[in-house]
């Protein structure tokens, strides 16, 4: 069933001026129960307690990697390319639209609290007991299974793949741009329209074509100042780092048999890690943030403590760890066990290796599809082999080790 719209419904979006539906089914997904509860999940997870203006939620960035998935498929059948999978259309443009129906609150912070993963809560999300199943299934028997092999990255056709997760997707193209006019900073902006004008279908891969190279190294450097100004910054590591503790000193009570003054179905389950998909989708920042509220009143000291200083922005300060600083860790330490802190939860040497974005890594395409340029031959090449600017920022700024401590332990 490809039925469309009788009449085609626009979103007015401020980073795509308009989004545009034409499809019964997208019009069923958005309206699903499962993907308005997006609009309770912010984008940025904890970076609103850095840039005020970063309030905006997985379902605008969700409609925005739809629209850019929406262009690129409409410019790819205005010009006929032989190598697009006409027949792939929708599929496209449903795993778009849900790639991230999956994320919890606070996006990749409960993920590393819990040992979850945003993508199979997805797959789940799709092929369990939900509207977004039913809505589906409406298409086909198996388009449920097919979608969820997209959000995998386990579907056969990688040009269907690419265009949702690649290192030049729908998903890093809208995020940049509305990160960047959500946090206020110009340094995500780059020449969308450019790019999508220069991307193509060609011997089974979406490729560039080669004059549209400085466009791209125009997105990359985009991709890399947003990393170290915005996503890496030092004060949302500070805030995903109280919020990392709070959810492990939560889930160590449970497990040593605390009586919660205060605790709700689905925690158990998640304490547990027994959530079923109905459980999941319980949760959002709404909920999280109402239990915090309450564990401030806890007997606990440190849980009330850690959710005290969340909510009301009280948050670690930080300095440069350096590998030999080893006296000065000692020293915070003491300082922690005077003022009656328990250091495993006060103190923290972190850096940004590992954290959930890269800039461009063409040595890692089994984990994200490279770049690739078509020359005028008709020769395809990996981007940072005739680009020396891509090149040069692959290796240099790694991030800076911090060490996170209370401002009292200073005084």
């Amino acid at each position: 069933m490809d039925k469309r719209l009788n009449e085609e419904k626009v979103f007015k979006d401020p980073v795509h001026k308009y989004i545009y539906v034409q499809d019964q089914v997208i019009w069923d997904l958005i309206n699903s129960r499962e993907f308005q509860r997006l609009r309770r999940i912010r984008q940025l997870g904890t970076s609103f307690l850095t840039f005020h203006g970063a309030e905006h939620s997985r379902f605008s960035h969700s409609l925005g990697v739809y629209e850019i998935t929406r262009k690129i498929i409409s410019q790819f059948e205005r010009n006929r390319y032989e190598d697009w999978p006409s027949g792939e259309r929708l599929l496209c443009l449903c795993a778009a639209l849900l790639h991230d129906v999956g994320h919890g609150p606070f996006s990749h912070s409960i993920e590393r609290a819990f040992d979850m993963d945003h993508e199979q809560w997805s797959c789940r999300i799709v092929l369990g007991d939900t509207r977004i199943n039913e809505v589906l299934r409406g298409v086909a028997p198996d388009f449920p299974d097919k979608v969820a092999q997209v959000i995998d990255k386990t579907y056969a056709n990688e040009i269907v793949v690419s265009l949702i997760s690649s290192q030049l997707d729908a998903d890093r193209m809208d995020y940049l741009l509305r990160d960047a006019y959500f946090t206020g900073v110009n340094y995500g902006m780059f020449d969308l329209e450019r790019i999508l004008r220069v991307l193509r279908p060609s011997k089974g891969h979406i490729v560039v074509k080669e004059s549209g190279m400085h466009a791209v190294e125009d997105y990359l450097m985009s991709r890399y100042q947003m990393y170290w100004q915005v996503y890496f910054h030092p004060v949302t590591r500070s805030a995903e780092i109280l919020l990392f503790n709070i959810f492990r000193r939560a889930r160590e009570l449970y497990e040593n048999g605390y009586a919660f003054g205060f605790l709700i179905e689905p925690m158990r389950q998640l304490f547990k890690r027994e959530l079923s998909v109905s459980d999941y989708l319980k949760l959002d920042e709404a909920f999280m943030q109402m239990l915090f509220m309450q564990w401030s009143d806890e007997p606990d000291p440190i849980l009330s403590d850690l959710c005290s200083r969340f909510l009301n922005r009280r948050l670690f300060k930080y300095s440069p760890s350096e590998e030999a600083d080893v006296l000065r860790l000692q020293a915070l330490r003491k300082r922690l066990d005077e003022l009656g802190l328990d250091p495993n939860y006060y103190l923290e040497r972190n850096d940004p290796q590992g954290l959930p974005y890269d800039v461009y890594s063409p040595g890692q395409a089994e984990v994200k599809l490279p770049i690739l340029l078509l020359d005028a031959k008709n020769q395809l090449s990996e981007i940072s082999v005739k680009s020396e600017i891509i090149r040069s920022i692959n290796g240099i700024h790694k991030g800076d080790r911090l060490v996170f401590f209370p401002e009292e332990a200073l005084q």
